[in-house]
Parts: structure tokens; sequence; C-alpha cells
């Protein structure tokens, strides 16, 4: 008998038994039916019947996404006026419930912040585009704040796309807003209708605004002027379009007041691109320079879009620390792992005037502005040393005519005010317009370019003279430069 109950005993050990699995038999709601004002959220509560169901995973969908959407935790964004049916069911068994939503007319309610990327790559940039579009994946998933809006505008050829990406529990989520036909993504009407689809949508409304513009870019030199320039975008898909300051002025005046605009492309921190565009954003990042080959770190650079503490420092900062930390003056420089540095500024667009004010303080008070002398431009860092020349720092120009210790002690001030943050490895790469390139000093930057007028281009001074504002507010027509 002894012998027998060790038997039993082992026997129950090496086969123990199955726990018993509790199946679904129902799916209720708290609501079956739902008034929603647009832009309003809601969140449904699914009950499982039996409470102690093995399997209590449920799927959540929306008859019609764009009028209510639904998120995996049962929250219902009402979009636009209409009817849908938000149904959840049930991993066991398919057991479902309904409700059936009904949007109304209503001031929406806002998310904290939109934001979108605009990716005008129909051009040699193409290759960047989808690594970028990934690295911006990384960097959603980082961004624990779902009440934000984060979307990204492609053009790299083809059939461009406006695509959302949302962080659901850790997930990023991408979801094709609206495909186009090819296009030219550096048109005025083109760009409009992104903006629209986006900034006039009910469904993106935010307290904030962000701006991140990708391209090649040229400050404020126009095209065509003469030579090869680029200015804020350049697409040759079907010739060769580029978009202008006035062009991206007549853009912006559709738009909302943006935070911050950054923009991710070569030459565009200058002082005349954005005094031009001073009244539509409260902040520029950017360089002004060249930009790293691959461009923004997104992976690093979108959590920064979203801070809520002077998201322009945290951008700057974000953009500049990855590179910094793999800078070596350019030793094994790669795309896959640029070593050649980067050199990145933040400027707050209300300070520009006061800026512009104190620049013409300095020229009034400088006899060699009056006589029109030639300036030395000897000393002055200039960003675009191997290309033509056109881009100095700002605040180089100014020591250097300078002759007046008040005018340049205001001066000084206005310019700390206005740049608010900058940094910059020790040397950067900058190429030659055929595409080679070498490791140059950026001994000098203080964050902000500016052209010098110097009589070498008679079309190119005529243009500036005529056209960019900063030429008379600074003061440079005062003393007939």
């Amino acid at each position: 008998l002894a012998s027998s109950a060790a038997s039993d005993v082992y026997k129950r050990q090496d086969h123990p038994q199955e726990p018993d699995i509790v199946a679904v038999t129902s799916v209720t709601l708290n609501e079956s039916a739902l008034s929603l004002k647009e832009g309003r959220n809601v969140t449904l509560s699914a009950t499982i019947t039996p409470d102690d169901a093995t399997n209590q995973n449920v799927t959540w969908k929306s008859s019609d996404p764009d009028i209510a959407t639904v998120d995996t935790n049962g929250k219902i964004r009402a979009l636009k006026l209409g009817t849908a049916t938000i149904t959840v069911i049930t991993e066991d068994g398919g057991k479902t419930a309904t409700c059936t939503v009904t949007v109304e007319p209503g001031d929406p309610l806002k998310s904290s912040r939109t934001v979108l990327v605009y990716v005008a790559a129909d051009n040699t940039l193409s290759g960047f585009a989808l690594p970028d579009f990934e690295e911006m994946k990384v960097g959603m998933a980082k961004v624990e704040d779902v009440d934000v809006n984060f979307l990204v505008y492609i053009d790299k050829g083809g059939s461009p796309q406006l695509l959302e990406l949302k962080n659901e529990n850790g997930t990023v989520v991408e979801k094709v807003v609206k495909t186009y036909s090819s296009r030219n993504s550096v048109g005025v009407s083109e760009t409009q209708e992104v903006f629209a689809a986006v900034f006039s949508n009910t469904q993106y409304q935010a307290d904030s605004y962000g701006l991140v513009y990708w391209s090649h870019g040229d400050g404020w030199l126009p095209y065509p002027l003469g030579a090869n320039t680029r200015w804020v975008g350049q697409d040759i898909g079907n010739g060769d379009k580029r978009m202008n300051i006035s062009e991206f002025v007549e853009i912006l005046e559709t738009a909302p007041h943006f935070d911050f605009m950054l923009f991710d492309a070569c030459y565009m921190q200058s002082v005349e691109v954005i005094y031009q565009l001073r009244d539509r954003t409260d902040y520029f990042i950017g360089s002004p320079t060249e930009i790293p080959g691959p461009g923004a770190p997104y992976e690093a650079v979108v959590p920064a879009l979203f801070s809520q503490d002077k998201p322009e420092i945290n951008i700057a900062e974000s953009y500049y620390t990855v590179y910094a930390e793999k800078y070596n003056n350019g030793i094994g420089i790669s795309n896959e792992n640029w070593t050649g540095g980067v050199s990145v500024s933040v400027v707050k667009s209300s300070e520009l005037p006061a800026l512009a004010t104190a620049t013409k303080g300095v020229l009034q008070t400088a006899a060699s502005m009056q006589q029109r002398a030639n300036i030395d431009i000897t000393g002055i860092l200039c960003y675009d040393p191997l290309r033509s020349k056109n881009y100095h720092d700002l605040m180089g120009l100014m020591k250097k005519i300078q002759e007046n210790q008040q005018a340049f002690d205001n001066y000084a001030h206005a310019y700390q005010n206005a740049v608010v943050w900058k940094n910059t490895t020790d040397n950067n790469y900058c190429t030659y317009p055929s595409g080679y390139g070498e490791m140059v000093s950026m001994n000098g930057f203080e964050g902000l370019s500016t052209y010098i007028l110097r009589g070498n281009d008679v079309k190119q001074d005529a243009y500036y003279r005529q056209s960019v504002e900063w030429y008379s507010a600074a003061g440079w027509a005062d003393v007939y430069w």
C-alpha cells in the first residue's frame, strides 16, 4: 500500500492538473450612445462577464475614424460632425458591444501642441528622408504626452504623403492622413494646401504650434539670380523649383503663429531671413552655416519639440549635443558617422527690431560708414568660405566697423537679448560647390550671419537694397551703403 500511495503522488507531480480556463460570455459598455462636441474627448469602459474571465483583452474600432477615433484604451475623440459607431471586441470569443457617437458643433478642445515637419526632399537629399522619418518614430516613442499632434509631410519624389505619428502606450502608430499626386512641394499653393490640412483641421487645433522646415537652404538669396542658389526649399521633380523669402512669407500668412520654427537646412540663421519672418514665430532655431549631412538627429529632437519648458532651447541643445559627442574634427566622417561638427543658435524674434535699431546706432557713429569706405572683412568669420562668401558673422562685422563704445555697448546688449542660445564645435565640415569639402574654423562664431555689401555682385547687391527689409531697418540705407 505504501508503494502504491507513493506512486500516486509521483503521478500527480509529474502531470499537474491544468488550471480551469474561464471563458468570456459577454461584454458591455458603460454608454450605448453619446453626444460629443467637436474636439472633445471621452473614455468608454468595458465590462467583461464573468468578471473572473481568464482573458480580459479587448480591441477597439471606429466605423468612421474621420468622425470619431478611438484608441487602445477606449478613449474617443470627436473630430467632425456626423455619427460613428464605436465597437469593443473581446479577444476571447469575439464578443462585442457598441456605442453610437454623435458629433455636434462646438469649440474644439485644443491639444497642447501641434508640430508639422515639412520635408521637401524631391532633390539630392531624397535619400535622407526615410532615415529621418525612422528617427522621428524613435523620438515619438519617447513622447509621453498623449495630448499632442505630430505630422510629417514627405516628398522625396513620386507620391508625397502627409503622415501622423501617435504614441499609443509606447507603440508608435503611423497613419496616412493624405496622399498627393506628384507635385512641386516648394510651390506656394501646394505648401498652403498641406498647411491647411494640418493647421485648419479642428482635429489638430492646439494651444501652441511648431514648424520644422526640412530641405536645401541658402539664406536670403533669391532664385534665380544668375548664380546657382537655393533658398528655403528645392523641388526638382519637374524642373528646378525653389522657394524664395517672399513666397515663404505668403505661405506663413495663412498659418498660425508658431512658438518656434526649426530650419533643418543650411545657412538659414541669417539676420536677413529671420527679420523678414519675425512676425510669424517666437523663436528661430537653425544654423548660420552648413548643417551636418544627415540633418537633425530626430530621435533626440522630437521629444524636445514637445517639451513644455523652453522647447526652443531644448531643441537646439538636443540637435547640438548629438553631434558634439561624435565630433572628431572630421576624422572618419561619413553620413553614418558625422564627426564634422555642427553650429546651432536660437534667436528671439521679438528682439529683432531692437537689434536693428542698435545696428543703426553703430553705423551712424562710424565715420568709415559715412564715407562708404570698403569694409575690411579680414578676421570676420565667413560661414560659406568655400563657396560664394555671402555669409559673415553679424557680431564680427559690428566689432570691425564700430567706432563708438557706447553705441557698440548698446548693440552688444541688444544682440545678447536676441541671440538667446548658441553653440558650436571648434571646426565644421563645409563643402565646395562640387560637393567635396574640408574642415574650417568656427572661430568668431556668434550664431547669426549677415551679408556684406562689397560691390562684387552688382545684381545681388541691387536685389539686397530693393527687397531685403533688414537693409533699411538696420540703417544701411541711411548711410547710403
